[in-house]
């Protein structure tokens, strides 16, 4: 646990202190920014209070007094919810301005975690509870330089993966020389993902992560899973999405997560051409906003990178075929706890942080076929950079 920069964070957002809480393990991030094993067995109630100044508290259940006792800071311990409500007011008598694990009306479900009635005892006690979601991005989506480095080694595979990737399909789709009369068996979506799985395996890329193979129409479904028993055939002649994300296979690497388009076997209609560049006109807005707020110095909040793009999308007149928001936080996981590009899904009002990495995917979802254009981005201080390859037209296979 970063105790000192904890507090030093506290004081810089004028808060008082910062209250955890849980029940079952219903709140990961507390575990994780404490440094609690995910294995602990909690069957009771426990608080722990780091305050901006001096030392933290503990609130344990006696049948589980030990569960905080790798965390530094006194202790009280409670039997009876009588006993718990009073140790809650002893613990934060002196203390008024708390965050939690809370969003007010919800807005960012992420770090929405705490139970309202616990929000209403501790509002009868007279505290005011406000979000703790920047101090979660600050602790959980900043990234070191080792989790930056691992970014990058993902993304120099992956990135040669897809390449390899047209070069296969390509091949596979070839016209075969028929001696016995017998021609090719058909190329599945599901096969070019497993041939995918398998390349990332040799990269040394960690296993379970997709990726999203998708023809035609399927490419309109931003969340399609190709699967043994529904794949579609790729053909001569048909639109091609592939999404491909993973991390190098050691703990605490960061995430690499792309999406680039295509067309097999011939030129992309001038439907697909108009499309696929009103997406990658409203990619390169959210960019250039990104990267000028951060040249500047200016603060950006993960909703206003999405205006950028959605409104490039709706002049277009394509507003209603982009239904997802236009970014998400990157880190250890592939959707991290940071600033989302994001005002549709929700109005994501955290910063977007130095040193820390998040994709731009806008997209548009057709019935017959979907565009998305997917980059991550990189930031530090007075400079944020796309960390790979801009697709710049359909690519052709």
């Amino acid at each position: 646990m970063k105790l000192e920069q904890i507090q030093k964070a506290l004081r810089e957002q004028q808060l008082d202190g910062w209250l955890f809480y849980d029940h079952h393990h219903r709140d990961s991030i507390a575990y994780r920014i404490l440094g609690l094993s995910d294995s602990l067995h909690v069957s009771r109630r426990w608080y722990y209070l780091i305050p901006a100044e001096g030392e933290p508290r503990k609130l344990t259940h006696r049948v589980e007094s030990g569960k905080l006792a790798t965390l530094p800071g006194s202790g009280q311990l409670y039997s009876s919810w009588q006993e718990l409500e009073a140790g809650l007011r002893t613990m934060l008598e002196p203390y008024t301005k708390l965050a939690m694990q809370y969003s007010p009306r919800n807005a960012i479900m992420y770090v929405s975690l705490v139970d309202a009635g616990t929000l209403e005892v501790l509002r009868e006690l007279g505290k005011t509870i406000v979000s703790s979601a920047d101090l979660v991005s600050r602790f959980e989506a900043v990234l070191t330089s080792d989790q930056i480095a691992s970014h990058y080694e993902a993304q120099q595979h992956i990135d040669e993966i897809v390449t390899a990737a047209w070069k296969h399909i390509a091949a596979r789709l070839r016209p075969p020389r028929q001696t016995n009369g017998s021609g090719a068996a058909p190329l599945k979506e599901y096969e070019v993902m497993v041939w995918l799985q398998e390349a990332m395996r040799r990269a040394g890329i960690a296993d379970g992560y997709g990726p999203n193979v998708s023809v035609n129409a399927n490419s309109s479904d931003s969340h399609y899973e190709p699967t043994a028993a529904n794949s579609k055939e790729i053909k001569q002649g048909d639109f091609l999405l592939l999404d491909i994300w993973g991390r190098m296979d050691r703990p605490g690497t960061c995430f690499y997560d792309i999406t680039w388009t295509g067309v097999v076997g011939r030129e992309p209609s001038e439907r697909e051409r108009q499309v696929f560049s009103v997406v990658a006109q409203a990619r390169d807005a959210a960019i250039k906003t990104v990267q000028q707020a951060f040249a500047t110095e200016q603060p950006l909040a993960g909703w206003q990178a999405d205006d950028a793009a959605r409104a490039v999308i709706r002049e277009a007149g394509f507003a209603e075929y982009f239904t997802h928001r236009t970014g998400h936080s990157i880190s250890t996981e592939t959707h991290g706890n940071g600033a989302n590009l994001d005002n549709l899904e929700t109005h994501d009002d955290r910063l977007i942080l130095p040193y820390t990495c998040f994709s731009v995917e806008p997209g548009i979802y057709l019935p017959e076929f979907g565009v998305r254009s997917e980059i991550n981005m990189l930031t530090e201080p007075g400079h944020a950079k796309v960390t790979g390859p801009i697709q710049t037209e359909l690519v052709r296979i």
